[in-house]
């Protein structure tokens, strides 16, 4: 009991001190519980929807054509009408509908912009069924009844400012078709982001699926007392199983939830990964303020020893302060978890994921892992200060001698230091010589973790001699001054050391991302300058429909085009292993031209004989492959050929490695017109000194289509760039919460470093100190500190960044550019981070009473 009034008094004597080290806790816990609060509602949203729309049993054909965006014919898998009356005499079902439903479509208003959404969610255009009243609500207007009305749902007339009236035209793969808007219709539950339009059933066969008395699927109502799981059997007793998918309710909304968790799972674990960094670099700033509060307490440890106190009850004391730290910071950190979270949802909102408030989900599991993890953490910081004052010696501690310092510790502290240091760079050095990319990233995350440990550890050993040169550099000028902010810097190596090291973290990530980042694109860059030689990319969401194709072909100004289109396929090679799934390149001639692809055996345009194809080196390798031999081909929705290998590409460079081309007329004698893939992308090469005017040309011909792009190659570089800089502004983003918890860690050190200094204060300005003087002392201190930090931090980071962009180089991105501004606008920006750390406590430093200071024991 007396343990716990004591760690009472002086968690709230040090209230104002202890406060920093709990927003540090506050943020990092509610950084974990935000984002356990986010991924857990939007996966309630999903859940909700998934569970609204999917029918008590549904029937689906099966398809081997379908990717993530789609058919890649842009027609989707159907099955006869028939089918709806068979399965609607199997026994136990009360009603059977067939239903339509394609997202290869985009979706214009009558100013010609995409009502669709631009941030990941689908385009959804379907018939309006009795299942689509599970989860909508026609709530203006009325469904559709003929071939020039369509119904929009009420989120995207609302974002778009659609009403009753207008019109929208639909492209899809089967062309495009203009109807008038007849009804608006509200979904019951929240919709995450999907734009859905909705047509009357002749309209929806013979506009999405190119073909009357056609359904996409069958959605089966079961009769009272029957089950799901009773009804699936029975349909699948009447139906061909080898023909049909039949899934219950709770298999297609998990089926849904599989195909959207891959994004939710890297947005959660990613998010956990920025909470992770946070609380490390807490736990510098926890070890700090409470080294520091130990060491300003010595005499009365000593006196607490004096009267009888054992190490462990001094050192349980400090423990059970820490205790009260992380229990108060983990409690406010769970609460401001939530409002992270409905923040979260509100930025996404404004991005175009809508989430509602309504579906707020807290498990009970959130606030116990928040708990946990803040507490367990914060007690782990502390362990050290709270062992080393239960060490210092009654009378020692009474004579204000302060924690003992132990020389042998130090030599053992470089000497491991050294050796994680050595060990993790001999790893980086492993890493960057590796020829197998999987076998390099294990060394390059042993080196990260390794150097990063290492650096930690001998910290305080490099303080030392990195002050005194930052020192030399921008202290000296400043005389006196800048002499003593020096020594005070220099005072205490450990607590430097791990000041800096908390700062040193989040810039180390910075610098190896930036460095990743920018070799990238100069990679790219340089890539494309080598190996395309079109001067136009035409590309965007999903494929070119036959329309959009003729548009392109009637451009005037332009020389030749180069269609490209994905074909799938499984192949068997001589040596009898088959491939599945592989992606045969179906192009014009012109294309391995407009690529420059070059053939290490036999002749690329070869490849464009009839029923011929090209592999890459590496497959060709791994099957023993050389030019004449035979392939068998078979083609998804197709038939299966036999084709002559008639050249091995190059597998050098990141555009396309190891792709196998074959001519578009050779995959269309295999695959059914209607099911032969839309074309992807066009490379076009202008006339000779039609650049221009082709360019401008271009664009108005698809000025119809705003889901393709015409970019020449300064347009497609840029856009790279644009791509890799949002997703590193991103990244830098979620660092912030990790620099900011290091400023704090300034803040708490300076401050309780002008606690400790106070008489010292008091003897300098009693001897002539201006308090303008001794800010400025404190300002540099800072500064030097946070300098140390980035030195260490960019310096190691762009160690990181280059051994990664080694084993990037075995995927073909091999230049490595080191992104100087950046670095130097990051070093710059920390010495005004240390200046901005300082301003608290330098001006509590000079307005200190000089006499008070001085009377200080």
């Amino acid at each position: 009991m007396t343990v716990l009034k004591t760690s009472m008094r002086n968690f709230l004597a040090h209230k104002g001190r202890m406060a920093l080290s709990a927003v540090a806790v506050v943020l990092s816990v509610a950084f974990v519980c935000g984002t356990l609060v986010f991924s857990d509602t939007v996966s309630t949203t999903f859940d909700k929807l998934f569970a609204a729309t999917s029918a008590d049993v549904t029937v689906t054909p099966k398809s081997a054509d379908d990717t993530d965006e789609g058919p890649r014919s842009g027609r989707p898998e159907s099955m006869p009408a028939s089918v709806v009356q068979e399965a609607k005499r199997a026994e136990g079902v009360k009603g059977a509908e067939g239903a339509i439903i394609s997202q290869s479509v985009t979706v214009v208003d009558a100013e010609n912009e995409n009502v669709g959404p631009t941030s990941g969610g689908p385009t959804l255009a379907g018939n309006w069924t009795r299942n689509d009243l599970r989860s909508m609500e026609i709530t203006s207007g009325h469904s559709p009844r003929g071939p020039t009305e369509v119904m929009v749902d009420a989120d995207t007339a609302d974002k778009h400012d659609l009403k009753i009236g207008d019109k929208l035209r639909t492209i899809a793969a089967t062309g495009d078709h203009t109807a008038k808007i007849t009804g608006i219709a509200t979904f019951k539950v929240t919709n995450p982001g999907a734009a859905v339009v909705y047509f009357d059933t002749a309209t929806a066969q013979r506009e999405l699926l190119g073909a009357t008395g056609r359904f996409t699927h069958i959605n089966l109502t079961a009769q009272a007392g029957v089950s799901d799981t009773e009804l699936k059997a029975s349909v699948a007793g009447t139906l061909d199983k080898a023909a049909y998918d039949i899934k219950t309710q709770k298999e297609s909304a998990d089926d849904n939830r599989e195909s959207v968790s891959g994004f939710l799972n890297v947005m959660k674990y990613a998010m956990l990964g920025f909470a992770g960094i946070a609380f490390l670099v807490g736990i510098f700033l926890i070890i700090n303020t409470f080294s520091m509060l130990v060491a300003q307490r010595t005499r009365e440890i000593g006196l607490m020893r004096a009267i009888g106190s054992s190490r462990k009850q001094v050192n349980r004391s400090v423990l059970v302060e820490a205790l009260l730290l992380g229990v108060t910071g983990s409690v406010l950190g769970v609460g401001a978890g939530i409002g992270l979270a409905v923040g979260l949802m509100k930025l996404m909102s404004g991005m175009g994921m809508e989430l509602s408030t309504g579906d707020l989900t807290v498990s009970w599991t959130t606030p116990v892992i928040g708990m946990v993890l803040g507490i367990v953490v914060t007690v782990l910081a502390a362990y050290l200060p709270a062992r080393r004052a239960g060490k210092v010696s009654p009378m020692a501690a009474l004579r204000d001698a302060g924690t003992p310092a132990d020389g042998r510790a130090s030599v053992l502290r470089a000497v491991i230091g050294l050796a994680l240091t050595g060990v993790g760079v001999l790893a980086l050095y492993a890493a960057a010589q590796a020829d197998k990319a999987k076998e390099g990233s294990l060394y390059l995350g042993g080196g990260v973790v390794l150097t990063l440990i290492g650096f930690i550890v001998i910290g305080p050993v490099l303080a030392s001699g990195v002050v005194r040169v930052i020192s030399v550099v921008l202290l000296r000028a400043f005389g006196p001054v800048g002499r003593m902010a020096e020594r005070n810097a220099l005072r205490n190596p450990r607590r430097t050391g791990a000041t800096g090291a908390a700062l040193m973290i989040g810039l180390a990530l910075v610098a190896c991302l930036s460095v990743v980042g920018s070799s990238m694109v100069a990679s790219a860059t340089e890539e494309l300058d080598k190996s395309v030689g079109a001067d136009f990319i035409v590309q965007g969401k999903g494929g070119l429909t036959a329309e959009a194709e003729r548009a392109l072909t009637k451009t005037p100004g332009v020389d030749h085009f180069s269609r490209y289109k994905d074909v799938g396929a499984d192949i068997t090679t001589p040596d009898g292993k088959v491939t599945k799934g592989a992606g045969l390149s179906a192009t014009d001639p012109t294309y391995v031209k407009d690529l420059r692809r070059e053939a290490v055996s036999g002749d690329v345009s070869a490849a464009y004989g009839k029923d011929a194809m090209s592999v890459g080196e590496e497959f060709a390798g791994k099957h023993r492959l050389k030019v004449g031999d035979t392939l068998k081909v078979a083609f998804d929705d197709g038939r299966t050929g036999e084709l002559k290998l008639a050249a091995i590409t190059s597998d050098e460079g990141s555009l396309e490695k190891g792709a196998m081309y074959t001519a578009i007329a050779t995959a269309e004698r295999y695959v059914p017109a209607d099911r032969m893939p839309l074309t992807e992308m066009v490379l076009a090469e202008a006339s000779a000194g039609q650049q221009d005017k082709a360019y401008k040309a271009l664009k108005k011909s698809l000025d119809a289509y705003p889901q393709f792009e015409v970019m020449d190659q300064t347009d497609f570089k840029e856009t790279l760039k644009d791509q890799v800089g949002q997703m590193l502004n991103m990244v830098y983003g979620l660092l912030g919460l990790a620099i900011i918890v290091a400023i704090l860690g300034v803040v708490n050190t300076l401050a309780l470093s002008v606690v400790e200094r106070t008489r010292e204060i008091g003897l300098m300005r009693a001897i002539g100190l201006s308090r303008r003087q001794l800010r400025r002392m404190i300002r540099m201190e800072s500064v030097v500190i946070a300098l140390f930090g980035a030195l260490l931090g960019l310096g190691l980071g762009m160690g990181w960044g280059a051994t990664a962009q080694k084993l990037l180089a075995l995927e073909g991105l091999k230049v490595l550019d080191i992104p100087w501004p950046t670095i130097i606008a990051v070093f710059i920006g920390s010495a005004f981070v240390g200046l901005f750390a300082a301003l608290v406590p330098a001006f509590r430093a000079g307005r200190m009473n000089v006499l008070n200071a001085i009377a200080t024991e």
